[in-house]
């Protein structure tokens, strides 16, 4: 950040306020984001292929708190710049690939109500992009056709442009009944008819549960079940494209809730729901869509219960033999998250300590060496090498910044070195981590 760009304080005030309370903030990230680079380079190269009616399936890999769904969250807010439609949700157990009881058409519903926009970033998109797309349409007509809104003539220019996009689709695996579905919205958006909008939506987003409830309401004999769900996605992905946007990205996180069920025929078929998602994307059979999951590194690599116990995946994607700590192959489908390093960690907290004086109106206290000192103790831990993680870092901090500004005869020096925040720091910081500071300066 640079330091004479002021940080509204709408957005500090958000970005602290989550950061302290573990979770990453939707708004402000271009602030604070510090290393990360290399993995953000190697995602946007995919959102080119996207762009260009590709598909790509990327698995972000790293321990909780390790900057996971901080990275997911900067490529949706780039890729929400670049005109794509982003849909995003956290498995559970209630939400899966695949279930017996709905749990992968739950998945479906969350991704769906989550379908968000540059204009729409918080979600619930769906029907602003539906009522853009037709009034564009008609837009184009009385361009192309010189009518005026009134003319019949119109009308019938406008329903030859959407059957153009409805045909498009009918090639696909369930197209037809995805086409007549947008053609009922378009009539429906063009007589006023509420109703039958709210009824096309509710069909769009997987609330009807018997065919004969869907064909009462719609006249269409065919529901999204579990089983079929990701085909409705990559349909939505290629009409996105038609109606105007770039593309479509999926990030579907916390797929360690797969690695947590119990049952290992049902993991398998979870595993299996994947395989085909990734298959699909590798061999030209979706377009203009974008996978993106994030696991921890047992959840992919524990060969009873993680990804790897899946043979085709694990064939797929384990690392080959050259690729390791420092030297990883970004341009293989899973991304590992390497640790923040000490200087990088310094640079964030950095542009912390300025944000923070300037929601609370102070002027800063904490200066570099100050920085210096707090990063060594965190970093001189027992453990931290291996253990240490940017949210537990960024917490510790923004709860140091606090205190000294509600107690300003308070020094950082005596808070360091208090009990309550030194007691776990090792005898020695380490060589290493001497070593990243010993020329490095802001």
């Amino acid at each position: 950040m640079d330091e004479h760009k002021k940080v509204p304080k709408r957005i500090a005030q958000t970005v602290l306020n989550s950061l302290k309370g573990g979770v990453v903030p939707r708004i402000g990230l271009p602030y604070i984001t510090v290393g990360r680079k290399n993995e953000i380079e190697a995602l946007l190269h995919d959102v080119d292929i996207i762009a260009e009616g590709g598909a790509s399936f990327r698995f972000i890999v790293g321990r909780y708190g390790s900057g996971k769904s901080f990275l997911l969250q900067t490529i949706r807010n780039y890729v929400m710049d670049r005109g794509f439609i982003v849909a995003d949700a956290d498995l559970s157990p209630e939400r899966r690939l695949q279930g017996t009881r709905g749990q992968g058409l739950a998945t479906y519903r969350e991704l769906i109500s989550n379908l968000s926009t540059k204009t729409k970033p918080e979600g619930g998109a769906l029907t602003l992009v539906l009522d853009r797309w037709i009034s564009a349409v008609q837009s184009e007509a009385v361009k192309e056709t010189g009518l005026s809104p009134a003319d019949p003539a119109l009308q019938a220019a406008t329903d030859r442009k959407i059957y153009a996009v409805t045909a498009n689709l009918s090639e696909m695996v369930h197209g037809f009944e995805f086409g007549k579905l947008l053609s009922a919205y378009y009539r429906a958006y063009v007589e006023g008819d509420d109703e039958t909008k709210a009824k096309v939506v509710r069909w769009f987003r997987g609330e009807y549960a018997l065919k004969t409830e869907a064909r009462e309401a719609i006249g269409v004999n065919i529901i999204i079940t579990d089983d079929d769900w990701y085909d409705y996605l990559k349909l939505f992905a290629t009409f996105f494209r038609l109606a105007g946007y770039t593309g479509m990205m999926i990030m579907v996180d916390e797929l360690v809730n797969i690695f947590k069920i119990p049952n290992s025929i049902t993991r398998q078929y979870n595993y299996e729901k994947m395989l085909t998602m990734y298959n699909d994307t590798l061999q030209g059979k979706a377009k203009y869509l974008g996978i993106i999951m994030g696991a921890t590194p047992q959840a992919l690599e524990d060969r009873r219960r993680g990804i790897y116990s899946y043979e085709a995946l694990r064939s797929r994607l384990a690392e080959g033999r050259f690729s390791r700590p420092g030297a990883r192959d970004l341009l293989a489908p899973v991304i590992r998250l390497e640790p923040l390093t000490a200087e990088e960690m310094l640079v964030l907290c950095e542009k912390l300590a300025e944000m923070h004086a300037g929601l609370y109106g102070y002027a800063r206290r904490v200066t570099t060496d100050d920085l210096v000192s707090f990063i060594k103790i965190e970093y001189g831990r027992i453990g931290a090498d291996q253990n240490i993680t940017p949210r537990e870092v960024i917490r510790d901090f923004i709860e140091l910044l606090d205190l000294l500004y509600q107690n300003p005869a308070m020094k950082i020096g005596e808070l360091l070195e208090s009990d309550e925040f030194s007691f776990t720091k090792s005898e020695a910081v380490s060589d290493e981590t001497e070593a990243g500071f010993a020329e490095f300066t802001i």
